[in-house]
């Protein structure tokens, strides 16, 4: 299943009177980080508050000659794609980013709105759950942190979705296990539909099973039915 991990910084925080200075994806399959991602800083055609460039340090210069989100809004939608959107507090990204399309007239997000920080608070009840706190949590590297930063937020943030989501750990045994099978079973095909496997019994085996129940099981419905 493909899956974005997205994040924005903004101007500020009133969604009516801000606007978003960048963005950052990363995709998932099947909760694996492909490589690809979506990056791009925005003008805002407005000034950036203070407040928000002590979050950030996006100042109004770094991002002067940075393309509208205008320019960005088809290509940012193709990545998208129609997979399901996961974001840290999903709710400030998606009206954002929905104020946005709404300026070029274009309709909301129809995405599935996955939200990590209500996924936190019901899983670890009782302690913080911004991203730094999560990312120890989880033992996620994030020394490199020292502002926010859509791009890199978006990439701890989808080592940290995994792991609550259950992490990869389970997966990764059942498909060793199966590996180790599949070497220790002479003649089993090397490719393996699933986790079900079916082991024909050779001729061999088969004759043994027959001497055996011939000189041990008397009057054996088996050997009747096969005979």
């Amino acid at each position: 299943m493909r899956e974005i991990i997205f994040d924005t910084e903004t101007t500020g925080f009133g969604v009516e009177e801000h606007r978003i200075i960048e963005i950052g994806c990363v995709e998932l399959d099947n909760r694996l980080p492909t490589g690809r991602t979506f990056h791009t800083y925005l003008n805002p055609e407005r000034d950036i508050e203070f407040g928000a460039i002590k979050v950030h340090g996006i100042t109004n210069d770094k991002v002067a000659d940075a393309p509208k989100f205008a320019d960005v809004a088809h290509a940012l939608l193709d990545f998208f794609g129609d997979c399901p959107l996961v974001a840290h507090n999903a709710e400030f990204d998606f009206s954002f980013l929905n104020m946005e399309l709404g300026r070029m007239g274009m309709p909301p997000l129809a995405n599935t709105m996955v939200d990590s920080l209500v996924m936190a608070k019901k899983k670890l009840p009782g302690q913080r759950h911004n991203l730094d706190a999560l990312c120890r949590t989880y033992n996620v590297d994030n020394s490199g942190r020292a502002y926010h930063g859509a791009l890199l937020d978006a990439q701890l943030l989808a080592e940290v979705y995994v792991e609550l989501c259950g992490g990869l750990q389970a997966s990764f045994g059942l498909e060793a296990a199966v590996e180790e099978i599949v070497a220790a079973v002479d003649g089993l095909p090397a490719a393996v539909d699933g986790a079900a496997i079916a082991v024909q019994a050779s001729e061999a085996e088969v004759a043994a099973h027959e001497a055996f129940l011939k000189s041990m099981v008397s009057d054996a419905i088996w050997l009747k039915n096969n005979g």
